[in-house]
């Protein structure tokens, strides 16, 4: 593709609005609703997200990760507290992340600061996955380099061999966050670049000060 190719790619969107009569005064509740219409539109993996973290002194990283749960507390992921992410995660907890549902035209995002999990609520998610994807957990030094591929199959038919039949143990340095959010904005794409933005600041743990946005 060539550059007038690529700056002629435009889409005019008119799926929907979002109003402030329509988006609910709570953000986590109107996210509950645009993710079970999410679901109901049955979008591939509606729960995919990009975290996006940073360093001390402000080198940002992203990648997709997905989501595990969300209430009135925050948005929660499990992932290797030794790779990147984590290491960047325990020394700059700020952090955001951004869900875009291209068919329905809306994208979320979310900014906030994130905390680990209880070590009981790491433990039930991690024997509540596959055992395959425990496994992996253990055999995968997350993010560091390796020589080959061939060091994974090695370590995983090595911990399939150990395990077999057995309880796998989830390793210490796995475990779930929860992204506790002070803003989080609702973006429904509208015809002429005209897009509705509607950006909720928390002012305290029970209240949201809502605002809409300029495109």
């Amino acid at each position: 593709m060539n550059q007038k190719e690529l700056q002629n790619l435009r889409k005019d969107y008119s799926a929907a609005s979002l109003t402030e009569e329509t988006a609910d005064r709570n953000p986590i509740k109107q996210f509950d609703n645009w993710f079970n219409e999410a679901m109901a539109a049955k979008l591939h993996e509606p729960n995919t997200m990009t975290l996006s973290t940073a360093t001390p002194d402000g080198r940002p990283s992203a990648r997709i990760v997905l989501l595990k749960g969300f209430d009135n507390t925050g948005f929660m992921f499990y992932t290797n507290y030794l790779s990147r992410k984590g290491k960047e995660i325990a020394r700059n907890p700020l952090a955001a992340i951004t869900f875009f549902w291209g068919e329905l035209e809306r994208q979320v995002r979310i900014e906030g600061t994130i905390e680990k999990l209880s070590k009981e609520q790491s433990d039930q998610y991690f024997h509540s996955r596959p055992v395959m994807s425990q496994l992996g957990a253990l055999a995968s030094p997350q993010s560091q380099e390796i020589a080959s591929r061939d060091i994974l199959e090695k370590k995983m038919a090595q911990l399939e061999a150990e395990y077999a039949g057995k309880e796998v143990p989830k390793p210490s340095y796995w475990g779930g966050y929860v992204l506790k959010p002070r803003l989080i904005e609702f973006w429904q794409g509208r015809s002429s670049r005209l897009h509705d933005r509607i950006l909720y600041k928390k002012i305290d743990n029970n209240n949201w000060k809502r605002v809409r946005l300029a495109p």
